[in-house]
């Protein structure tokens, strides 16, 4: 048995390496049939050391990059091969494909990069915290009560870019000796201003609802997908109502533990086909596209399972429900949002058409959601949050034109005080 095993695992290692070694070279292949990168143009870079897999992280931040790049050229240093090619073939943005330290240096010593953005906590982070008189900057890929949104980590960075409030409090109470005042600068999430894409249907009179369940967790603790539990029930009721569209985006991992979970999903797959079979008109959507955006923006209301989806359709400020996991080993934060949130439980999934109507007209329901809204993201009116992105960014590099400014006086008095030694030695 270990013979076999050690077997599977040399075979995988070979196939990954074979793989990361085929990446690299259609990158390079890509890279040298441009245009060189311009030298002295970048002033901001956003670096991603993960690979393809982890590309969700990137892909929300294109659009506000894409628009911040108009004032200040933006470039992305892509430390790996599969994550390079990704970027390259989807961000619109500039990529420095820079898989070695020696890359690395070798590019930055062409360019004036002044901030340097994170989108995550990859380990490798760390080689790039070795090049100062330049901002290292966590923006992170979401804002969710999840306990990787108060690591320690955070302390690594010169500073970050929060949502609002609720990291704000998040942070105090677990961090020591963090100086929250002057490390940290809120912006909401100006991923908001730019939710778009192309509608799969026209928009009519009917309520569309998304629901967008997460997968079923590899431990109790993070069994908070509903599909196996909400799902059929929920779609179903959907699907019986003329008055109602349903979009179904499940997380791409559903159902890779649970064959239960995973036929549970397929059944809803049928369920929706065979509704729009019988009435074209509704025009019922599985959603399992790489953009996420036009989805939070359209939907009338939206059910969510415990994820990062809960806070960027709250992000939004439009009605939400919640599912409350069946499994009660499920873990549940309730000190933030999900302390007062709509909760959908098992037993009222069948009546879900009479929930979607209830928190679209409840006042006491929609009072809440705007206090959480303000709570988590501030001023979610459009453009608001990507004004405060600029203005972070302008705000940091102002700071570096005066540390700049210091560093040069410094070295002026240095030479000056050499100039000096220099006479007095030769009067002596």
């Amino acid at each position: 048995m270990g013979v076999v095993s050690d077997g599977k695992k040399a075979y995988r290692l070979l196939r990954k390496a074979l793989t990361s070694r085929s990446a690299v070279q259609r990158v390079r292949r890509t890279l040298k049939a441009q245009e060189p990168h311009p030298q002295d143009h970048f002033r901001i870079a956003v670096y991603f050391a993960d690979g393809a897999v982890n590309m969700y992280q990137m892909r929300q931040w294109y659009a506000p990059l894409a628009q911040l790049a108009q004032r200040w050229p933006v470039v992305i240093l892509a430390r790996s091969a599969t994550g390079a090619e990704k970027l390259i073939e989807e961000s619109g943005l500039p990529v420095a494909f820079t898989p070695t330290v020696r890359n690395l240096e070798k590019f930055l010593a062409t360019q004036d990069i002044r901030v340097v953005l994170y989108v995550n906590q990859n380990t490798r982070n760390f080689q790039m915290f070795r090049y100062g008189r330049r901002w290292h900057v966590f923006i992170n890929h979401g804002e969710s009560d999840k306990m990787y949104m108060t690591t320690n980590q955070y302390k690594a960075y010169d500073y970050a870019l929060i949502a609002g409030q609720a990291a704000r409090d998040r942070l105090s109470r677990t961090l020591w000796d963090y100086d929250l005042d002057r490390r940290t600068i809120e912006i909401g999430r100006p991923q908001a201003d730019h939710y778009s894409g192309t509608l799969p249907f026209t928009p009519d009179e009917r309520t569309v609802v998304l629901y967008a369940p997460t997968w079923e967790g590899d431990r109790p603790s993070a069994h908070y997908g509903s599909i196996a539990t909400h799902g059929e029930a929920l779609v179903g009721a959907l699907l019986a109502s003329p008055k109602h569209r349903v979009i179904y985006r499940p997380h791409p991992r559903s159902g890779v533990v649970s064959d239960e979970y995973g036929a549970a999903h397929r059944r809803i797959l049928a369920a929706l086909a065979e509704a729009n079979a019988a009435d074209p008109a509704a025009h019922h959507v599985y959603d399992d596209g790489p953009e996420l955006g036009w989805q939070l923006a359209v939907a009338d209301v939206a059910v969510v399972d415990i994820s990062a989806m809960v806070y960027d359709r709250l992000a939004v400020g439009k009605p939400l429900l919640v599912t409350r996991p069946v499994d009660e080993r499920a873990s549940i934060d309730e000190s933030g949002y999900l302390s007062a949130c709509e909760w959908l439980p098992v037993d009222r999934a069948g009546g879900i058409v009479a929930e979607v109507e209830r928190v679209s007209a409840d006042a006491d329901a929609v009072e809440r959601l705007r206090t959480w809204v303000q709570h988590y993201f501030g001023d979610t009116a459009p453009g608001v949050a990507t004004a405060k992105f600029h203005a972070a960014i302008e705000r940091l590099m102002q700071m570096w034109e005066e540390w700049h400014a210091r560093d040069a006086a410094a070295a002026t008095e240095l030479d000056d005080a050499d100039v000096s030694d220099g006479d007095a030695e030769d009067d002596e």
